[in-house]
């Protein structure tokens, strides 16, 4: 639920107009009852003007608020249009969970709701009732004006600098990396540089031939996996459970998810059968796209993107996508470098009871190279960084863990092979290909100075 509400524009927004209501009703009672004990010296700093004045400045700002909040409305979702053509859809969920957007469109419909409200109290004794006005909720008002056009500049700036493609992907990188943290213990045996480590956790079970098929209850991505509810109806119904799909993928309703055996070898009784893929089906949880909270390949699909997208004929723009190897390739150095092995969860006594199965370095290096490999096979700098790439992946991971680099470096060579570069260029790239190697025994090479 935090994750769905932090990527929506509406949450904040809604919060600022009642909280405006609030106070836009509450001010002017204690106005009321401090109006003749207020001390001289704060009455000067206090709305001064009379019944006429104060509900001219108050329709003043709420007319001017409206403006000003249908020009950010306006700008955001230019933004967000820019976003999805230039770079990727998948971006969007960058720009709405921006806490600046919405906080600067918080406190415009904020102080236009306030003002409205406050405008109802102010009394000119031609109704009949005694005048009235409200001297400290008006200066309340002025003062969320002035703050609504400090924000508005600073709105502006911040748009401008977030459009830019090199802030986006340094979002992206920050966003992934947080998640890589959050989901994957990193190996703390693992050295920098070419060591051998293995992964942790142990091997999981094998999954018997007559496993209980466990099957996908809603179509959609694959956004979470209810890890507690998993567990505990694995211990309840005495049996392992295996999900081998991982956050990211698409899920279709009654395909096949993953299975479920007894612990103990003894057939699994009918209702044991049905509350296992129940339960399995309700801590399975999909959605209708793709999200960082437990997808660690969530960030390199939108850097890829971009890379893509910059590729194509219309956008051609090799240097973005450069760009965003370059971190793609700071991810999956790290990644390198922590357990990719199945999640294991243990009942109280250390015994697995579930498997989770996630993207391994193979899946993730594929996820990064592929696209780029074939849409930029005819531009070398795309070439050079991608056998960069493998150069820096292949000194980051340990030896059981290169097979995937040694098999992207054939693919990479092949393309070189098949272009038609100029001699120089093949030249280049042959040579960056062989530090790839060198990096895959242990060496790396540094280049001498002209």
């Amino acid at each position: 639920m935090r994750d769905t509400l932090r990527a929506q524009l509406w949450p904040l927004p809604t919060l600022g107009v009642t909280l405006a209501v609030v106070a836009g009703v509450g001010l002017p009672r204690v106005d009321k009852r401090i109006q003749h004990d207020m001390p001289s010296w704060l009455r000067d700093y206090l709305f001064s003007g009379n019944p006429d004045a104060a509900r001219s400045v108050l329709e003043a700002i709420a007319g001017s608020l409206v403006t000003v909040t249908a020009l950010t409305f306006s700008l955001t979702v230019l933004t967000l249009q820019l976003a999805s053509s230039q770079f990727s859809p998948r971006l969007l969920r960058t720009f709405t969970a921006d806490r600046y957007v919405r906080t600067t469109l918080a406190l415009f419909l904020a102080t236009f709701t306030y003002a409205l409200t406050v405008l109802r109290t102010v009394h000119t004794g031609e109704d009949g009732q005694s005048g009235f006005v409200p001297q400290a909720s008006v200066t309340v008002a002025f003062l969320l004006t002035l703050a609504s056009m400090l924000a508005l500049v600073l709105f502006l700036s911040h748009l401008a600098r977030e459009i830019r493609v090199e802030t986006l992907m340094s979002s992206v990188h920050s966003a992934a990396d947080r998640t890589t943290q959050r989901l994957l213990p990193e190996d703390e045996d693992r050295p920098y540089g070419n060591g051998a480590a293995g992964d942790h956790g142990g091997a999981p079970p094998e999954t018997p031939a007559n496993a209980l098929t466990l099957t996908v209850g809603a179509s959609g991505f694959l956004t979470s996996v209810d890890e507690e509810a998993l567990l505990k109806a694995a211990v309840e119904a005495d049996a392992v459970l295996l999900i081998d799909r991982y956050p990211g993928s698409s899920l279709i309703a009654g395909t096949p998810m993953g299975a479920a055996w007894p612990r103990t070898g003894e057939p699994f009784a009918s209702k044991t059968r049905a509350r296992l893929v129940k339960a399995a089906a309700e801590a399975v949880i999909t959605g209708a796209e793709r999200t960082d909270l437990q997808d660690i390949a969530f960030g390199l699909r939108q850097l890829t993107d971009i890379a893509a997208k910059a590729l194509s004929p219309g956008v051609n723009d090799p240097t973005t996508a450069v760009h965003a190897l370059s971190h793609s390739s700071a991810l999956l150095c790290d990644l390198a470098r922590r357990d990719l092995g199945p999640h294991l969860l243990l009942d109280d006594d250390q015994q697995v009871r579930v498997v989770l199965r996630r993207q391994n370095l193979e899946d993730l290096l594929d996820l990064a190279v592929a696209q780029p490999l074939r849409y930029g096979a005819a531009e070398p700098a795309v070439l050079a960084r991608i056998a960069m790439l493998l150069r820096e992946l292949a000194w980051s991971s340990a030896s059981s863990r290169q097979p995937p680099v040694v098999a992207a470096l054939t693919r990479l060579r092949s393309t070189i092979d098949a272009q038609d570069f100029h001699p120089a260029e093949r030249l280049r790239l042959t040579e960056l290909t062989q530090l790839v190697e060198q990096a895959l025994a242990g060496q790396w090479t540094h280049s001498p100075f002209p």
